[in-house]
């Protein structure tokens, strides 16, 4: 094999190869429903055409005493990366149902790691169209990286722009971050991190960038004390509240999807509240997960959980380059709250909490430490992380038009963040095409039927909408008017019932009378 053909993995990549156990595979997991049908033969010539001009879908790895590198495959092979798949629904089963059985059991079935760690799954006749289902090994790039990857083998999608061999070399280990962080608070790191002094993603053009000029010592300061603030905050971690979701996996995956929301309801209720529409998300998902317990039986009531969820540490431009480039944030989910309103303000406090902190920052260094040491090292420095963390959630943007692949449009798609550790959930927020999904992605011990939690996500969804369009707010009477656009996906029910009223009531939030809507001076703030 040429010397030139091998390039190191990078600590962070390297660590999330060896993420690997028996119960969680470090690998992402997605699929495409296409509306229309597509050919086995047509899917591998694009995938040759497009998919196979970046480099790392032709390298294996090859692992060593200090890590492990990319290099290509002698003996790469086509139709093993791009095999058929025929759907075989059991009595009583539908496609879709057969089709998240498939997605479940890939999503627990290692790939072969003689070869490059990808493989597609072309299911050619699903539903009247076509089903792609792919599956990518967490060591190749991240969700973001990953996105941006397969909307280039889309109709009329850009080849990756060419990389000088300078940058290339430059970027090759991608440690200038973690050498920053993992140095305790040397003056070097101080003066990096508190370079512009506005957010993760700015520290990173700083700690990018160290000959750049430096603030003065006041503000080192104040950024070293946040930076050792945000240590003990994750060092000293509580453990969240004990459910059924916690505990031991075994391994079997099961996964499930919800239809797509609109996204210009979850827009309206995030203008109304002052929300994000994250955090009108987030506390859709906290609420299905809390009703999801109180339907078993137990009471969530003042309980938490904590999710690891992925900061985007790059810029977007730079997802062609794959590789991992995030950080972790434990936001903690107020599953116990069962007023939509508080519940959604209580989200907005904990994510603006996050929104100042270097723990992003400091996960991923201590990400590209766990890449040097052996793996019984590395479990038992990502165990802490799992001990204390019931579920992983990722919110991935995606086109805001439809895609076209191979000619057949991509009318819905789905992808589940893989767990490590222990962990048993994976909760997974893609928008697309003026909608918003979930998707979950369980262990069959914890959560034997996901599809129970997902069902939920619109009902909560419904609840905040109608709670919201009872509230007297901004420009409320204009989107009575206009409503959602008429393309797909359609306004939810609760959203036509509440435009058919003239005048909707003030009411309290949609909660059983439980808790204080808010005024219409204190809609813009937290209750």
């Amino acid at each position: 094999m040429p010397e030139h053909s091998a390039h190191r993995m990078s600590r962070v990549d390297t660590a999330w190869l060896r993420m690997d156990n028996d119960v969680n595979l470090m690998m992402i997991v997605g699929v495409w429903m296409l509306a229309e049908p597509v050919t086995l033969a047509a899917v591998r010539q694009r995938v040759i055409d497009k998919l196979l001009k970046y480099d790392r879908f032709r390298q294996r790895v090859v692992h060593d005493a200090v890590g492990a590198s990319w290099v290509e495959d002698d003996a790469f092979d086509i139709d093993r990366h791009v095999a058929p798949m025929i759907l075989s629904p059991g009595p009583g089963e539908s496609e879709r149902h057969a089709l998240q059985r498939l997605c479940g059991e890939m999503a627990g079935t290692p790939l072969d790691a003689r070869h490059p760690l990808w493989q597609f799954l072309v299911v050619e006749h699903y539903e009247g169209g076509s089903a792609l289902v792919c599956r990518i090994h967490h060591c190749i790039g991240d969700g973001i990286a990953l996105i941006s990857v397969m909307q280039s083998i889309t109709d009329g999608g850009s080849d990756p722009p060419k990389r000088r061999r300078k940058d290339a070399d430059a970027e090759a280990e991608g440690d200038w971050l973690s050498d920053a962080v993992l140095k305790p608070l040397t003056e070097l790191t101080t003066k990096a991190i508190a370079m512009y002094g506005d957010g993760v993603v700015k520290s990173l053009d700083a700690l990018s960038n160290p000959q750049q000029p430096i603030l003065g010592s006041l503000e080192m300061a104040r950024t070293g004390f946040k930076v050792l603030s945000d240590v003990a905050a994750l060092a000293l971690l509580a453990d969240d509240s004990p459910t059924r979701l916690k505990g031991k996996p075994d391994g079997r995956k099961v996964v499930a999807w919800c239809e797509p929301l609109p996204l210009d309801d979850v827009k309206a209720i995030g203008k109304g509240l002052n929300c994000s529409v994250n955090d009108v998300l987030l506390s859709c998902a906290a609420g299905a997960i809390g009703g999801y317990l109180r339907d078993l039986g137990d009471d969530p009531a003042g309980q938490e959980i904590r999710a690891m969820v992925p900061v985007n540490l790059r810029p977007l431009e730079h997802a062609w380059k794959l590789g991992n480039r995030f950080g972790l944030a434990p936001l903690t989910l107020p599953i116990g709250i069962a007023n939509p309103i508080e519940r959604v303000y209580a989200v907005r406090r904990r994510m603006a909490e996050l929104k100042d902190s270097y723990q992003p920052l400091l996960a991923f260094a201590i990400l590209s430490l766990t890449g040097l040491l052996i793996k019984p090292a590395q479990d038992a420095i990502l165990g802490l992380f799992a001990k204390k963390t019931t579920a992983v959630m990722t919110n991935v943007p995606g086109p805001s038009t439809p895609l076209r692949f191979c000619g057949a449009t991509l009318r819905q798609n789905m992808f589940w963040v893989p767990a490590s550790g222990d962990i048993g959930i994976g909760v997974s927020i893609l928008s697309y095409a003026g909608g918003v999904q979930f998707g979950l992605i369980t262990d069959r011990a914890l959560c034997p039927d996901p599809q129970q939690i997902i069902e939920r996500f619109g009902a909560e969804f419904e609840q905040l909408l109608l709670a919201t369009l009872m509230l007297p707010w901004a420009g409320q009477h204009e989107h009575l008017a206009t409503g959602a656009p008429s393309s797909r996906p359609a306004a939810t029910p609760a959203a036509r019932a509440a435009r058919r009223s003239a005048s909707p009531p003030r009411a309290r939030a949609a909660s059983g009378g439980r808790g204080r809507a808010p005024s219409a001076t204190s809609s813009a703030s937290p209750p």
